[in-house]
């Protein structure tokens, strides 16, 4: 298959993580857009490639400092991903010397600001209508008709976002799959379990679309502590723990800010042998 790079050169990668939710970043920056979902699932194979939970390639913008896409390990898109987005804005705040850069997804124009040693995204205003989620038909979106009656957010992509008194005894995996492929959701769904602690604390564990469970998920958590407030079950700003951590979301007028750690694990190019079988 014809690729948009030349696989007689070896392609540079960046593999990083925010809180353990692990991605895959490659730089497209003054050329056409290398990734496809053919190299997305191939990358995304833990055993044959290097494994991710999604995939971010950043590229030239004309309305933003960097334009940035996101794939799932199964070559599908993903709308947001706001983990993924405070990694890439750690590596653009760092490489411009900026405090506060903006990026532009197919959620909108995102800011991201330094926040000492993390780093904040604004992951912008939920999406509460039942067609803005998306779902496949009306419905009263903060007790959906399915088993646990969950809260469908959107935050670029959709949330189904289930209460649960111990989630210790949930089956994450078997639960979450069932509801991904719900009718309900047409571009299928993202499936958050959340137990509240207290007024200021949720403890979530997440099955995203087209991934599987996650250590973490940074629009998970930011439909979670929506859900969590329009159900009047906490405040608009918590701290969330997650498998791989803690986050701080903060429900504002101008959108959910996101605010934990990054980390960057290695540099180094996929072989143009590994390209040439994609």
């Amino acid at each position: 298959m014809q690729q948009d790079f030349d696989t007689s050169r070896r392609l540079p990668f960046l593999k990083m993580h925010g809180l353990g939710n692990d991605f895959v970043i490659v730089d497209s920056r003054g050329r056409d857009a290398i990734v496809t979902a053919e190299l997305a699932r191939a990358v995304g194979d833990r055993h044959r490639g290097v494994g991710f939970d999604q995939l971010a390639e950043i590229r030239s913008s004309d309305a933003a400092d960097i334009d940035l896409d996101f794939w799932n390990s199964d070559g599908s898109r993903a709308g947001a991903c706001g983990n993924a987005t405070r990694c890439v804005g750690r590596l653009m705040l760092d490489e411009t010397g900026k405090d506060e850069i903006t990026i532009r997804t197919e959620r909108g124009i995102l800011i991201a600001r330094r926040a000492g040693d993390e780093v904040s995204v604004n992951m912008g205003h939920p999406q509460r209508m039942w067609d803005e989620v998306p779902l496949s038909h009306p419905v009263d979106t903060d007790f959906l008709p399915l088993e646990g009656e969950p809260v469908a957010v959107g935050m670029g992509n959709p949330h189904a976002v289930f209460f649960v008194p111990d989630i210790k005894e949930v089956d994450v995996a078997g639960w979450g799959k069932r509801v991904e492929y719900d009718p309900l959701f047409p571009q299928r769904t993202n499936v958050e379990f959340a137990e509240v602690r207290s007024r200021d604390e949720i403890r979530m564990r997440v099955w995203e679309r087209g991934t599987g469970i996650t250590l973490a998920c940074g629009s998970g958590a930011c439909a979670t502590v929506v859900a969590a407030s329009v159900r009047g079950l906490t405040d608009k700003k918590v701290r969330m723990e997650v498998d791989g951590g803690w986050l701080t979301l903060d429900w504002r007028e101008d959108g959910v800010w996101m605010t934990g750690p990054t980390q960057l694990v290695f540099q180094a190019e996929f072989d143009a042998s590994f390209l040439e079988r994609v």
